[in-house]
């Protein structure tokens, strides 16, 4: 979040927009307010290497909050905001954060935060309402600070926590660099190969940015001098109308997002110019071909996929020519070595899937959890992995077949749901699709689908029709033996699917509706 040079060669144009307000910030604007932020940080004397947490949904106090941890050389943790009270607390708590600044929209549960977490010295709130007597108020104390820049600025970074779908989230620390944050970085020399960004690019943020993508992807349109239009939440017809109003160029979603367009009718497609996108960058989730060869049709092959982590410990990338010549595949690495290795960690041949891993690129550890940082690493430390399987075919082209804690092992033999996932997404009156194993007396385990219809589906006699359509196309041992419809499939708030907890529900036989 630090625009360096592009804030003295366009001081006055729009940098950030809120898409549903229209309140905005100009490059000089967003850098004096993040400025003051960086001199109380500094005054407070945070230093280098330690660590601030902010706890605010989509706004640009978001946004220059961040900036302000960019040039201050501080670790600043992103918490989500649709966490409980104790959830909250534990990131801050295990994150050591000295500083803590929310908004008004969070402020029930943030006022519960100071007495669950001693530690924290400074609590601030974003135009806080007066009872809120827990914290001081950000303009009260920020305010008064100089708007021009902190002596000696250091790059900082975000200390991201991990999602959190096995047990609790993880703290993802990458080594800080004693750099300048004007220097040339070289994460940020191959975001705009990921996303495709350009300068002066105009991108529409719809996810989350306490979420990796949005976040990088956010600070890569400051840093090339875009202006960045941001979504408080998504909507699908609403994104459309962005895309006309800002003539947006460059986007990045999630696959939910990509679905989600595609299911409003064409009529309603048909009513938005969307001719001004150049790229729209996907990844954080497995793109049902269906939808992507859909899109593609659609716009054009403007779509480029990529696959990485919060981890960051390699990105594989994927144009849509290489796609359509490959159908199904996530690409091939632009940052480390790929490695698709065997139960005893032997190299396994092209077609054979197994446990992905990437050589060579980005070290990180897990705050506060060697155990779980040595069982991410090779023994060696110069391997590590997603804990996702896959296999990669004779040209070096990566495919996705599941997450090792997915894989369903009936009589013995493995299937991967997300074979069974792709198949399902292509049937007309499938909206969303899960597919998990659930306990049998004979099997060990079966394959069962949990289905989301699409609108006005009629639901008589669908499992069947569902089960038959997968026999056409499936062996039989792949197929779903049942299917529950459900009204909603349990996300989390970038779309991804909570696949963790629908299995939860299932194992404790709690209902899903």
């Amino acid at each position: 979040m630090y625009p360096g040079r592009r804030a003295q060669q366009y001081p006055n144009r729009v940098a950030l927009v809120m898409a549903d307000s229209g309140e905005s910030l100009t490059y000089v604007e967003f850098e004096a307010h993040a400025n003051q932020l960086a001199h109380f940080l500094r005054d407070h004397g945070v230093q280098p290497g330690e660590r601030v947490a902010y706890m605010m949904e989509n706004c640009l106090a978001n946004v220059v909050a961040q900036g302000a941890g960019e040039r201050t050389g501080i670790y600043y943790t992103l918490i989500n905001y649709h966490l409980t009270a104790d959830e909250a607390a534990y990131i801050v708590n295990d994150s050591a954060a000295r500083v803590v600044i929310t908004t008004r929209p969070n402020a029930d549960v943030a006022r519960q935060l100071p007495q669950r977490c001693p530690n924290v010295e400074r609590w601030l709130m974003v135009d806080k309402p007066a009872e809120v007597t827990e914290f001081e108020d950000y303009a009260d104390v920020v305010s008064s600070y100089p708007t021009s820049p902190v002596d000696g600025e250091k790059l900082g970074l975000a200390l991201l926590y991990s999602s959190g779908t096995t047990g609790k989230p993880k703290g993802v620390l990458r080594p800080r660099l004693d750099l300048d944050p004007a220097d040339p970085l070289p994460i940020f020399q191959l975001v705009p190969k990921v996303y495709h960004t350009r300068p002066d690019m105009v991108f529409l943020q719809p996810a989350p940015l306490y979420h990796s993508g949005p976040q990088s992807a956010t600070a890569e349109s400051l840093r090339c001098g875009g202006t960045c239009v941001i979504m408080q939440r998504f909507d699908a017809e609403r994104f459309l109308q962005l895309v006309e109003k800002y003539r947006v160029t460059n986007t990045l979603v999630v696959p939910t997002m990509l679905s989600r367009i595609l299911q409003l009718p064409p009529e309603v497609r048909a009513k938005y110019d969307v001719s001004s996108l150049e790229a729209i960058a996907h990844g954080a989730a497995p793109c049902p071909p269906s939808v992507k060869r859909a899109m593609i049709d659609w716009l054009g092959p403007i779509l480029f996929e990529y696959y990485g982590s919060t981890e960051a410990n390699g990105s594989v990338i994927c144009d849509s020519y290489e796609w359509l010549a490959h159908p199904g595949t996530v690409g091939t690495p632009l940052v480390g070595e790929l490695f698709i290795l065997g139960p005893d960690g032997e190299q396994l041949p092209p077609g054979e899937p197994g446990v992905v891993w990437i050589k060579g690129a980005t070290n990180f550890q897990y705050l506060n959890d060697p155990e779980k940082t040595r069982s991410a690493q090779s023994a060696d430390g110069s391997m590590s992995t997603n804990g996702d399987i896959g296999y990669v075919d004779e040209e070096g082209y990566l495919y996705l077949t599941d997450r090792v804690g997915f894989t369903i092992v009936a009589g013995g033999v493995n299937i991967y749901p997300r074979e069974i996932e792709d198949v399902l997404a292509e049937h007309s009156a499938v909206a969303d699709v899960a597919v998990i194993g659930v306990p049998d007396a004979d099997m060990g385990e079966a394959v069962k689908a949990i289905v989301e219809l699409r609108p006005n589906t009629a639901a008589d006699g669908i499992e069947d029709e569902l089960i038959g359509y997968c026999r056409t196309r499936l062996a039989k041992f792949k197929c779903p033996r049942s299917i529950d419809i459900v009204d909603d499939m349990p996300r989390n708030t970038n779309g991804k699917l909570m696949k963790v907890e629908l299995a939860k529900r299932y194992r404790t036989g709690e209902p899903v509706r």
